[in-house]
């Protein structure tokens, strides 16, 4: 397994978030996490990073911070850097074993390559969310935690994010992937982990799942 967690909860002063959650994630697949707004997906995805601290119980993560890749609210870019400025300087702070030609190739996998030259902070959302997401694709991430990836990006961009994901399962990396489009995302997942009233409320096969009867 790459991750797993054992009876999580998480309290925010005197508000409990979400109590006694246990998964797993293994490698080659896509875990869709849902759940209405204030669920906790977001926090959730924060403790399965390292981001943040459960209140109770434990995380087992096999993979180290440099096969991790972790796609938040923040794009965590520089914007007086250019898109290829950005992705060097990320680079460089793994240590990743990468020529700026193979930085130019990862450009062009997000449709980026044309703008590499370009500051990051002229780009538009969908823009920056694509670096951003190639900033993640850059250390080959064993692990791929997103959080609502496809927030302003067009049909064509979520398009891409989605091949990007599948593309990163068949590599063998295990993806949670928290969706604003269950309806379309789902047939793209193979399984399902449903927050509900604190707990998991589903966990199983996305071609079972039913929000209706998650609830």
């Amino acid at each position: 397994m790459l991750l797993q967690l054992h009876h999580i909860t998480k309290i925010y002063g005197t508000r409990v978030i979400f109590k006694d959650v246990s998964l797993s994630v293994a490698p080659t697949g896509i875990t869709l996490l849902v759940g209405a707004n204030g669920a906790g997906k977001s926090t959730l995805l924060r403790i399965m990073a390292g981001l943040g601290r459960a209140s109770a119980g434990r995380v087992e993560r096999a993979v180290d911070d440099a096969r991790l890749g972790y796609l938040g609210h923040a794009t965590f870019l520089y914007p007086a850097l250019t898109a290829l400025e950005n992705l060097a300087f990320w680079r460089d702070i793994y240590a990743l074993p990468l020529s700026d030609g193979a930085l130019e190739t990862v450009l062009e996998r997000v449709e980026l390559a044309r703008h590499a030259h370009e500051r990051a902070g002229v780009f538009s959302r969908g823009m920056a969310q694509r670096l951003n997401l190639a900033r993640v694709l850059l250390s080959d991430p064993q692990l791929l935690l997103l959080d609502e990836p496809g927030t302003g990006l067009d049909t064509r961009s979520a398009g891409l994010l989605r091949r990007e994901i599948a593309a990163a399962r068949e590599r063998g990396a295990g993806v949670v992937w928290i969706s604003h489009d269950v309806a379309s995302d789902a047939a793209v997942a193979d399984r399902v982990v449903a927050l509900h009233d604190r707990r998991v409320a589903y966990d199983g096969p996305a071609s079972a799942y039913d929000p209706e009867r998650s609830c």
